[in-house]
Formats: C-alpha cells, structure tokens, sequence
C-alpha cells in the first residue's frame, strides 16, 4: 500500500508494505533490555479450578497474566506526567500518531568525569528547524547488546539539556533514543532533560504536554540515516508511559 501526504509544504510518497520496526519484543524472564533496577517481566496462566490458561498444559486457551515496569522493561513512551506533580497520562497526550521523522546517528561524547554525554553542537549539525516533527537518534556503538542489556547501575549514555533544548527550538515534538533515559541515571532527581524537553517547571501554559519520549528503541544498522514517515502506537493506558511500538516508513519528496 502506497500513500500520498504533506507536511510543512513538501509533498511526500510512501510505501507502507515496508515497516521498520523500533520497538524491541518482551518476553518473560531477563532477556530484555531492563534499567533503574526494575523487576523482569513476568508472564504466567491464569489458574481457577480445573482451569488453566496454558495450551501446554492441557487448557483449551492460552490466558496469561503479565507484569511489567514500562520505564524498566524495553520499548517505551513517556509524556510529561512522569515527572508532573500535576496528572497527564500517555493515553490523553499522545493524540496523532503519524510524524515526519528524522534518523541520525551519534557517537556520545566522553566527557573529563567519564560520562558519555549527546552533546548540543552535535545535534546542531543533525537536525534544524522545521525540519522533522520526531527525531530519532541511534546512539554508537550500535550491536544487537542493547535487545538485553541490563544497564542498572552502569552509568549509560544521556543527553546534556542544553542538546534537548536544541530539539526543542527545532520544534521537534517527539523524540525517540535507543537509551535508558534523556537524563544521567543517578542525577540526585534534577531531570533537567526531561523538564527542558517538557517545558516542565515555569508557567504552566508553557508544558508541552503534546510531546512525549521513548526510550530504549533499537535501530538496527541496515537502517539508513534520513527523514522516515513514523508510526508511534501505544497502549491505551491511563498512566505517564506505555510499552510502545515506534514503526518507520521510507519517504520519497514528491513536486
């Protein structure tokens, strides 16, 4: 299925038969990427009587529980209720679902303390304004380590503020990383990347509550840097983030 779209003034093509998936699949146990020391995902049969919810166990169906921790569990969305005093939830910011996207690749910068920061002269020279609606960043080094790592207590990558606000005055609106958090893991609660990207913290007309964050996507190296159609799908849920599925598409500029 082809399609045909505009955004800002430029016309666009797009095969929709050829998605890219960013999302990263849970399954039970520790095979998944997991941070901030939350739990592994659990998923087991729903047990009542002579009933079981497992075709291997002799039930008609499978029905199974799950518990997870959205934020520590893989693929992930987040709007501003996650750091809000007031409450926003992923289901009621999260509105459209479609975004020109852009893909660029980085290699953080190591910093005289040893952290390895996304710094704002890098994103200067990846994105502009006007540019894309969503920016995506694939981080280097790049191998399939990420689809489980664990990265409690490691220190990973983050981005400085000053780089968000960069993407901020680009006037992107949603950003999507292959790391654990836009902040240093251990920050003594200051989130100043998360609060620069939301416009957390001054007057409240000022929250960019329509914006959101997703975490810990993985863009395999066979995706070519560039300006993609991106699909970002959620589950309907009443709390700051989802588990989601970030889905790209090729473009073509059409006259």
């Amino acid at each position: 299925m082809k399609i045909k779209f505009e955004n800002n003034g430029l016309s666009y093509t797009s095969d929709l038969s050829h998605p890219l998936d960013l999302s990263i699949p849970l399954r039970a146990g520790l095979e998944n990427p997991n941070c901030y020391w939350a739990p592994p995902v659990e998923i087991w049969p729903v047990v009542a009587g002579d009933f079981v919810g497992d075709t291997n166990q002799g039930g008609a169906v499978n029905f199974k529980n799950i518990t997870l921790n959205p934020h520590g569990n893989g693929t992930h969305t987040e709007c501003v209720g996650h750091i809000s005093t007031e409450k926003f939830t992923i289901n009621e910011c999260l509105t459209s679902f479609h975004f020109l996207a852009k893909l660029a690749t980085v290699y953080p910068t190591k910093m005289p303390d040893g952290d390895r920061v996304v710094l704002r002269h890098q994103l200067e020279e990846l994105v502009q304004l006007g540019e894309a609606e969503a920016f995506i960043l694939r981080t280097l080094p790049n191998d399939d380590h990420k689809l489980t790592a664990n990265y409690s207590g490691t220190n990973p990558p983050y981005f400085h503020h000053e780089a968000v606000d960069w993407l901020v005055q680009c006037g992107i609106q949603h950003l999507l990383l292959d790391l654990p958090s836009v902040d240093r893991e251990e920050d003594g609660g200051k989130l100043l990347a998360h609060r620069a990207f939301w416009r957390y913290g001054g007057q409240p007309a000022d929250i960019r509550k329509n914006c959101t964050i997703t975490e810990l996507i993985f863009v395999g190296n066979d995706i070519q840097d560039g300006v993609y159609l991106l699909n970002l799908q959620i589950t309907s849920l009443e709390l700051d983030a989802s588990p989601s599925k970030p889905v790209l598409f090729e473009v073509k500029s059409t006259k």
